[in-house]
């Protein structure tokens, strides 16, 4: 018996009845020898954890563009805090920890540069549209390794694309949704206080009240709030939810929609948008993997998976290239 044959049988005996285990699990587009050590869902979460997009989350922004100082949240920090919190309430419910995280590291892959903003002018100027969370599943499907992708399993690419707005497949899959709107909101105001955008005393004080006053006191009383309800429908109890939800909305009045800190947005977005333009009209400067894609798919294809794999500092880089004149050298 292999390495993963023996994990396999150990999850068999561990695992909850709604956990999905690895052994029948884990179909790929293209079938593939199985690896003696890993099981199917750990082989994808080194492949994600050491792909291209992965490392360039590190200056992607999450919240805050371009920020001053060096403990503001990155999109990579933000994925690696989605990965604990699900980890946490996986390994409660024991569910497979494996698949959860795999997820979780996966599911912003296809993130824009300058967060949402990014996002949103994608999806106004391209005509295929753009929605982050089905970007990251174009990402590990037709982008990575020049365009063969990283061949991941059902389950895992179910669960990126279903961390927003849909129901995954897997209970691991819900998690990571769950851990995700954790994880954002509660770094977010962290963030937020420490740019002064925010201070502990404008936070809604009912919300306050249930949920916790400092960040780790919040996270734990939703990761217990769900794990209280257990594993056959997972969810915040009423209450809990209800403070989350509030706090969630006053974020987004005051934070993601209002903040002086999101000033600067309009600038990205036209910066984006001159780019976009700008390799629709000239596909032959696009790479040579995003040609490829070009003639595979089409050019607003291409142009848009070339500037949503950008971070923030290339694409300002490129702009100056492109756009910004340079002075005369003698």
């Amino acid at each position: 018996m292999s390495i993963r044959e023996h994990t396999e049988v150990l999850e068999l005996g561990f695992l909850c009845a709604e956990a999905c285990a690895s052994k029948n699990s884990g179909k790929r587009a293209k079938n593939e020898p199985k690896c003696p050590i890993r099981t199917e869902f750990q082989r994808d979460r080194d492949r994600i954890l050491h792909s291209n997009a992965f490392r360039r989350l590190k200056h992607k922004t999450q919240v805050f563009l371009s920020p001053v100082g060096d403990h503001y949240r990155t999109r990579l920090t933000h994925t690696l805090e989605v990965a604990q919190i699900a980890r946490t309430i996986s390994r409660a419910f024991r569910l497979n920890e494996d698949l959860t995280e795999a997820i979780a590291l996966g599911h912003d892959l296809g993130h824009t540069p300058f967060g949402h903003s990014g996002e949103a002018i994608l999806n106004e100027i391209c005509p295929h549209g753009f929605k982050h969370y089905l970007q990251s599943v174009r990402v590990v499907h037709y982008i990575e390794q020049g365009g063969k992708g990283l061949n991941l399993t059902w389950e895992v690419k179910n669960g990126i694309a279903c961390h927003t707005n849909k129901t995954a497949k897997t209970r691991e899959g819900y998690i990571v949704r769950l851990a995700d709107k954790i994880a954002y909101i509660n770094h977010d105001i962290d963030d937020s206080i420490r740019a002064g955008v925010l201070k502990d005393s404008d936070l809604p004080k009912n919300a306050i009240d249930i949920l916790g006053r400092s960040k780790s006191a919040r996270i734990t009383t939703l990761i217990a709030s769900i794990i209280n309800n257990g594993v056959a429908d997972i969810h915040m109890s009423a209450g809990v939810k209800k403070a989350h939800d509030e706090l969630r909305e006053f974020m987004f009045q005051n934070v993601y929609l209002a903040s002086a800190a999101k000033a600067e947005e309009a600038k990205a977005m036209s910066l984006i948008e001159k780019l976009y333009i700008y390799f629709l009209k000239n596909p032959d400067k696009l790479p040579e993997d995003y040609k490829k894609i070009a003639l595979r798919f089409d050019k607003d294809r291409a142009v848009c998976d070339y500037i949503a794999g950008m971070t923030d500092v290339y694409a300002l880089n490129l702009y100056n290239e492109l756009f910004i004149p340079k002075g005369w050298r003698l």
